[in-house]
């Protein structure tokens, strides 16, 4: 055998022992081993706290010390008249800001395609960098910017509405219940487009550009291109996305509605996170517990039946 390929034969035989191998998986769990330990301390620890959904827990009192009252605040849920139409509230404001997230869901896919057909390189990283940016914003600036072209005294849309002598008087945007769903989501795409697209413009990248090539040769035209090989193309990433966001149904977040919520539209922007979050700091943290758990039981079924129809439909597993 010629030396140079008896040395290489060699060495690839050295990089595929067994224990070579086994060194290689130890590698990988040690790089992945610090961001475990993050799951593990902001995820998975913090479940401990449910604890205080079975005592009549009062801050400032020791644990061992508070009365053991079972299910009380599970049953204080539908016992109670006043606190069932709170919870009922809620959870509207909370399925129908779910419900316009994911039909509104096919924005950063449009996005995303129109954002692939800016033919001039530099105009198209501006518009990408410019959209993406909000992202990093936070929710407090974002309100911040809304205040600063809403408001009834200096917002800027009320002094030109005045200006062009179409209302005589400014108009309160921000404490209003008119609508506030709407703003709510058209505030979360502004901020989040461009973020959201990011993924959408990776699977359009993977899609082989020899499909393209070959249309181009039956004469297809731009739009015939995206129907036909971009639009099914990256399908299977927004499905898998959708199919994730039917699992986190009623996980709304509450940083958005807790910049943007005011005595005037409480009973519209209220959702579950942000309600647990009211209740806890109104000195009701066993209710709040409670409530909060039963939402983080019923994301997992949901989580499970979204993957149970991802098998359905698509014949493939998501968890």
């Amino acid at each position: 055998m010629n030396e140079p390929v008896a040395d290489y034969a060699a060495a690839k035989q050295a990089r595929t022992k067994p224990g070579r191998r086994l060194s290689n998986k130890y590698k990988l769990f040690w790089m992945a081993f610090p961001f475990l330990v993050l799951t593990f301390v902001f995820f998975y620890l913090p479940i401990s706290g449910w604890i205080y959904a079975f005592y009549d827990y009062t801050p400032g009192i020791p644990l061992s010390d508070t009365a053991f009252v079972g299910f009380k605040w599970f049953k204080s849920i539908a016992q109670n008249p006043t606190q069932l139409d709170e919870v009922l509230r809620v959870m509207e404001n909370t399925v129908a800001m779910s419900v316009l997230g994911i039909v509104t869901s096919v924005f950063p896919v449009a996005f995303a395609i129109l954002l692939s057909e800016i033919r001039v390189p530099w105009f198209r990283k501006i518009v990408q960098t410019l959209t993406t940016i909000p992202n990093f914003i936070s929710w407090i600036l974002v309100f911040s910017l809304a205040f600063a072209l809403f408001s009834v005294d200096n917002g800027i849309i009320n002094s030109i509405l005045i200006k062009l002598g179409l209302i005589e008087e400014g108009i309160n945007f921000l404490a209003t219940n008119d609508n506030v769903w709407l703003s709510m989501i058209a505030w979360y795409w502004w901020k989040s487009l461009g973020w959201g697209a990011i993924l959408y413009l990776a699977a359009i990248t993977g899609i082989d550009q020899e499909l393209y090539e070959a249309a181009d040769v039956d004469g297809a035209s731009r739009f015939r291109k995206i129907w036909h090989i971009t639009v099914p193309g990256i399908l299977p990433t927004f499905f898998v996305l959708l199919i994730l966001s039917i699992g986190n149904f009623i996980n709304n977040g509450m940083e958005q509605y807790f910049a943007f919520q005011n005595p005037m539209n409480k009973d519209t922007i209220e959702v579950l996170d942000l309600y647990v979050y009211n209740i806890a700091f109104a000195n009701n943290f066993p209710f709040a517990t409670a409530v909060s758990m039963l939402k983080s039981v019923i994301s997992v079924m949901l989580l499970f039946m979204a993957n149970g129809m991802s098998k359905l439909v698509r014949g493939e597993s998501i968890i």
